[in-house]
């Protein structure tokens, strides 16, 4: 039986971490569990729960900073930002039920050490960009702390942008500082409707473009824009490209008039969203609910390309003509593509891998595993296969970080 270690504060987690050290045991690294299956299983004989390291350590809304425990909820952190009108620029979606978990059952941790951002990182950037510091324990079993509680004490090597996206393999983190940001005014989507992807594509690079300040820009193929809750984009029967405006009430109001005349010249009707509506519709996007667990067959492999957006219809074309029964969605003004694909036992890697291939024989982009059975997961390369000199420098800062390879052993390769 793999014995599970709970930690109270970084003084047991370091006792913890040196002892399985000593002892060269591979060890699972857990916020609170709802990504567990995002990357390959992992080789462990023992888990490290954070889900004790919660709370809120610090927040000062005048400041822009909060200081949480890495264990702490995503939805303790927001519900508390909230109530003094600000929220996580970057957006983090909620992946859990794409693996079959409960909505708002994420960590802090988890989402900086995935480094997920929604929608909003193409006006906002990534989870690393609003990352401040951190304290964490080392493979070696040593506390260290990097960063601060605004950009310009940073100073020496950018630690925090490297354990971003490190999904748990350099270090334990125990808590982290964030940047928070005042929540939009309002918001509002304007919706263009009957859009194939190229087109649409076009119109998203038109509208983020435009001086008029998009926060979000997707394509909802009609499949998934036919799941929607929003009735009105539910009810259209065909694709829609939403394009989202924020900020002052009266700022917004102009802006959505004039996008939707500068946009007149895709010829394609349009509606537009408000408030409550656009809320609605943009969690969809963010969380990729269209393709959660409960509403899809939870074998289906699910893909996440980042790719040039002139690139995406093209790729995605070429996937669906090999196999009829894949679905997607744009995000990201169309350089973000979720793909889900009929069952295989190779998840289809070598046709997505394949597809993102140019005439010109260079890689328009990579291509992630997000979800696929375990089995899967061990068959086939889930990250984008690195370059051999990229490669040898990964391992160099793995090797320094957690010289035995106890921290999440195999997850990233």
């Amino acid at each position: 039986m793999i014995e599970t270690i709970r930690p109270l504060n970084i003084e047991e987690l370091r006792a913890a971490v040196a002892g399985a050290a000593e002892r060269a045991l591979p060890l699972e690294i857990l916020g609170r569990g709802s990504k567990r299956d995002l990357g390959r299983p992992v080789e462990a004989q023992a888990v490290i729960d954070l889900s004790r390291l919660a709370g809120i350590r610090l927040y000062e809304p005048e400041e822009l900073v909060l200081k949480a425990g890495a264990g702490t909820s995503m939805a303790e952190i927001e519900a508390v930002i909230a109530q003094r009108g600000q929220v996580l620029a970057f957006e983090p979606p909620d992946l859990a039920p794409l693996y079959g978990g409960a909505a708002g059952s994420g960590s802090i941790g988890g989402t900086i050490a995935c480094n997920l951002a929604g929608p909003r990182r193409l006006k906002a950037g990534a989870a690393r960009d609003h990352f401040l510091g951190f304290a964490a324990v080392s493979g070696r079993g040593e506390i260290f702390k990097a960063g601060g509680r605004v950009v310009k004490n940073v100073t020496g090597y950018d630690l925090p942008k490297l354990l971003a996206g490190s999904h748990g393999t350099l270090a334990v983190m125990t808590e982290v500082t964030l940047r928070v940001h005042p929540a939009p005014e309002t918001v509002r989507t304007l919706i263009l409707v009957g859009l194939d992807d190229a087109r649409a594509v076009e119109a998203m690079a038109v509208a983020l473009g435009s001086p008029h300040e998009i926060s979000g820009a997707a394509h909802l193929p009609p499949g998934e824009a036919g799941s929607s809750a929003v009735d009105r984009i539910a009810e259209t029967g065909t694709g829609v490209t939403a394009l989202r405006v924020e900020g002052p009430p009266a700022s917004v109001s102009y802006r959505v008039g004039a996008l939707e005349a500068w946009l007149r010249r895709f010829g394609v009707p349009s509606l537009t969203l408000d408030p409550a509506e656009s809320a609605i519709l943009w969690r969809e996007i963010r969380d990729v609910r269209s393709f959660a667990a409960a509403r899809l067959d939870p074998r289906m492999p699910l893909w996440r390309l980042s790719v040039p957006p002139s690139e995406g219809p093209r790729i995605v074309a070429a996937i669906q003509a090999a196999r009829p029964g894949a679905r997607h969605l744009y995000d990201w003004g169309g350089g973000l593509v979720w793909l889900a694909l009929p069952h295989a036992p190779d998840a289809h890697a070598g046709l997505v891998r394949g597809a993102l291939q140019t005439q010109a024989g260079s890689q328009a982009g990579h291509a992630t595993l997000i979800r696929a059975e375990a089995s899967v997961r061990r068959a086939v390369p889930v990250f984008e296969p690195e370059a051999p000199a990229l490669a040898a420098l990964s391992r160099r800062v793995k090797a320094a970080f957690d010289p035995l390879s106890i921290l999440n052993r195999g997850r990233m390769g």
